[in-house]
């Protein structure tokens, strides 16, 4: 019965030992960082950033248009570096696109910095004809 105690003990100081190594090793922590840089951590996203350092938006931050503004940043950060990781160790980090989930985050930041302007082109509680970026493609990135 003493052995249990120990091998739980060796158990959970290799889960977190490993954790935190492969959180560190990973650069995990740059997730919570708002510098543009840091994107490029992941080689895959190179050329969105050197597509956004000419871009009209190239004074907005990646985290101002792809994470939510307020409490919800943290919730999606999380989602987000959880995914990437599985992404980054059992597929294709070439094929990583957009996906629903932050479409609508980045759909809602654009309402929000762009609020007046979207108010006349669509009226409150108006249902949503298309993203913003469906016609506006080359706003954050420059393609």
């Amino acid at each position: 019965m003493r052995a249990v105690p120990v091998v739980l003990s060796v158990a959970l100081g290799l889960v977190v030992g490993l954790g935190a190594f492969t959180f560190v090793y990973g650069k995990g922590y740059s997730y919570l960082i708002d510098d543009p840089r840091i994107c490029t951590n992941c080689h895959v996203m190179r050329d969105n950033f050197d597509l956004w350092a000419v871009a009209s938006h190239r004074t907005v931050t990646c985290n101002e248009c792809h994470v939510p503004h307020g409490l919800g940043k943290y919730a999606a950060e999380l989602r987000n570096g959880v995914v990437h990781s599985a992404v980054f160790t059992f597929r294709d980090v070439d094929a990583i696109r957009i996906k629903r989930y932050n479409q609508e985050i980045l759909q809602g930041n654009c309402e929000d910095c762009h609020r007046a302007m979207v108010s006349v082109i669509q009226p409150a509680g108006a249902p949503r004809g298309a993203y913003c970026f469906t016609c506006h493609p080359g706003v954050g990135h420059g393609f």
